[in-house]
C-alpha cells in the first residue's frame, strides 16, 4: 500500500500545531477522494515529526483492514522498526472504528486526536468507546472535532458525487437515442476499468456519456481522445503505463462511440457540437495540467482544445492525425477512405482492425465492435468521415485553423510525437507536417509495424512519452 503523501507537508517535515498535523491528514483524505474511496486520511507524529502517513485504500486493495489509520500505523512501524509506537500520536480526519481503535492501542500510541465524529461506527465515544476502558493495559488520549468541519465537508462532497454518479449511471435513455447493451461490453480482453457517466453538460442535452477516470497520485491529469471507429478501449496498453507513473488517466467515449449513447440520426453529429462537447467535459470536471492525448479524430477534435483554456493544459501527445484547415486538399488516400465508408456503411469494424493489426488477437478485435450491434447503433460511424473538413467555410475548418496558430506562435508546452508508419492516410509525411505547426515539438518517434491505429503497440509510446515529459 503506498502511504507516500503527495499533497500536504513531506513525511520528515517538522510542523507545530495540531492544526498543522490534521491539514496533513486531510491531504490524504484528498488521495482517498480522488481514488474513489470514502475520503478518510491519518498521519502519525513522532517528536514534532510525520514518520506515517495513509488513506482509506480498502476498496482498491480488497482488504477491509485497509482503513486510514492501519496504513499510517503500518508505515511509522515500518519507519521505526517497531510495532509499539510509543511516544506518537495518531492524528485522523474521521473517529476511528472500533477495528482502527484497537489498532492504536494495541500500538501503543500515545494519543488519537481525530476530526469529524462517526455516528455510525464511531468507537471514540460517538457508538461506543473503546478507549475509554480502565482495564486494558494502555491508555490511549483521545482528543475529537479538530478541523471537524473541513472533515465532514470533504466526506459529504465525496457522498454527494457518489449519489450522483449513481443517478447519472441511470440517465434515462433519450428516444432519439440508442444506448447499447451492457453485456456486450462483457470479459473485454485487458478492459478492467469501472465506467463513469455524465448526462449534465449543456450541450448533451441527457445522453450520456461514458468515460474512463483512473486516480493517480500527482497532479498531472493525461486526457486520452479516440477516433473514428474506436472508443476508450483502444488506450488500453497506455493507461497502465501512465498510471504506474502516478498520473490520473480519463479517457471519454465520444457520444456515438464506445458505452457512450447513440445517436440515431446522423445529423446528430457536427465538428462543432463535438467540439463543445469535449470542452464542457474538461471544464465540467475542472481538469488541470492536462497531457493531451489524441489520435485520429480524437486530434482533429482534441488539438482545437487548448486554445480555449491554456493554462489547463501541460503537454502533449500526438499520434497518427492532422488539423483539418480546409485550405489544404484532402488527400487521395483519405478521400478513398471516405468514398469506401459511404459506399459501405455497414463495414466490418473488428476486421478493420485485424487487417491493420495482425497481432490483435480475434477477442480485441471483436472489442472494438462491441459498441455497434447493428447498423442502428453506428451512425457516427457513418458520418464522422464527411465531417472531416474539405473547404474553408466547411464546419470546423475555421477553428482550426485559429489552433493551427495556436500551435506555432502561443504554445509552450511539451510535444511529443509516435507516428505508425504503415499508415497509409495519417502516416509521416501527414505528421511531419504537422509537426512543423507545433513549436517546440520533437522528432517523432516511429513505430514501423505501427498503422493507423497506433495505440495498438502503445506500450512502449507512453513509456518514450512519460520519459521525455520527465526530462
Amino acid at each position: 500500500m503506498d502511504a507516500t503523501p503527495r499533497h500536504g507537508f513531506p513525511t520528515h517535515c517538522a510542523v507545530k500545531t495540531d492544526h498543522d498535523f490534521m491539514q496533513a491528514a486531510l491531504a490524504q483524505a484528498q488521495l482517498a477522494f480522488e481514488a474513489g474511496e470514502v475520503p478518510v486520511g491519518a498521519v502519525v507524529v513522532k517528536d514534532g515529526h510525520i514518520i506515517g502517513s495513509g488513506f482509506n485504500q480498502a476498496l482498491r486493495s480488497h482488504d477491509p483492514c485497509a482503513h486510514a489509520e492501519v496504513v499510517a500505523i503500518r508505515a511509522a512501524a515500518a519507519a521505526l522498526g517497531n510495532y509499539r509506537l510509543e511516544g506518537c500520536r495518531l492524528f485522523v480526519t474521521l473517529e476511528p472504528c472500533a477495528m482502527c481503535a484497537g489498532a492504536a492501542i494495541t500500538a501503543r500510541l500515545d494519543s488519537v486526536i481525530y476530526g469529524a465524529a462517526e455516528p455510525k461506527t464511531g468507537a471514540a465515544g460517538s457508538v461506543l468507546n473503546v478507549f475509554s476502558h480502565a482495564q486494558i493495559n494502555h491508555q490511549t488520549v483521545v482528543t475529537g472535532q479538530v478541523c471537524a468541519d473541513e472533515s465532514q465537508a470533504l466526506l459529504q462532497r465525496f457522498f454527494q458525487s457518489r449519489r450522483q454518479a449513481q443517478k447519472l449511471s441511470h440517465a434515462p435513455l433519450r428516444d432519439d437515442a440508442l444506448r447499447t447493451p451492457e453485456e456486450r461490453f462483457a470479459n473485454l480482453p485487458d478492459y478492467p476499468w469501472q465506467a463513469h457517466y455524465l448526462s449534465t453538460l449543456p450541450s448533451l442535452k441527457g445522453l450520456r456519456m461514458h468515460y474512463l477516470d483512473e486516480p493517480g497520485h500527482t497532479d498531472t491529469c493525461y486526457l486520452c481522445l479516440h477516433g473514428n471507429p474506436a472508443w476508450s478501449y483502444l488506450y488500453r496498453k497506455m493507461i497502465p503505463v501512465f498510471q504506474a507513473a502516478g498520473h490520473r488517466v480519463l479517457a471519454p467515449d465520444l457520444i456515438g462511440f464506445g458505452k457512450s449513447d447513440k445517436p440515431k440520426k446522423e445529423h446528430a453529429h457536427s465538428f462543432s457540437w463535438h467540439r463543445q462537447v469535449l470542452l464542457e467535459f474538461v471544464e465540467a470536471l475542472d481538469l488541470r495540467n492536462i497531457v493531451l492525448v489524441v489520435q485520429d479524430w480524437g486530434g482533429l477534435l482534441g488539438l482545437t482544445l487548448p486554445m480555449a483554456n491554456p493554462a489547463r493544459y501541460k503537454a502533449l501527445l500526438v499520434m497518427n492525425t492532422t488539423l483539418g484547415t480546409g485550405d489544404e486538399p484532402l488527400s487521395p488516400v483519405f478521400l478513398a477512405w471516405r468514398d469506401m465508408c459511404v459506399k459501405n456503411p455497414e463495414f466490418d469494424v473488428a476486421r478493420l482492425f485485424a487487417r491493420g493489426n495482425p497481432h490483435m488477437s480475434a477477442a480485441e478485435c471483436a472489442a472494438y465492435s462491441a459498441p455497434f450491434p447493428d447498423r442502428g447503433y453506428r451512425a457516427a460511424l457513418r458520418q464522422f468521415p464527411p465531417m472531416v473538413p474539405e473547404f474553408e467555410d466547411a464546419d470546423g475548418a475555421d477553428v482550426s485553423r485559429q489552433a493551427r496558430s495556436f500551435w506555432r506562435n502561443q504554445w509552450s508546452g511539451q510535444a511529443f510525437m509516435a507516428v505508425g508508419v504503415q499508415d497509409p492516410v495519417l502516416g509521416l509525411p501527414v505528421m511531419q507536417a504537422l509537426r512543423a505547426n507545433i513549436a517546440g515539438c520533437a522528432e517523432p518517434m516511429g513505430i514501423e509495424q505501427g498503422g493507423h491505429f497506433v495505440q495498438e503497440h502503445g506500450g512502449p509510446i507512453a513509456e518514450a512519452a512519460v520519459r521525455y515529459f520527465e526530462t
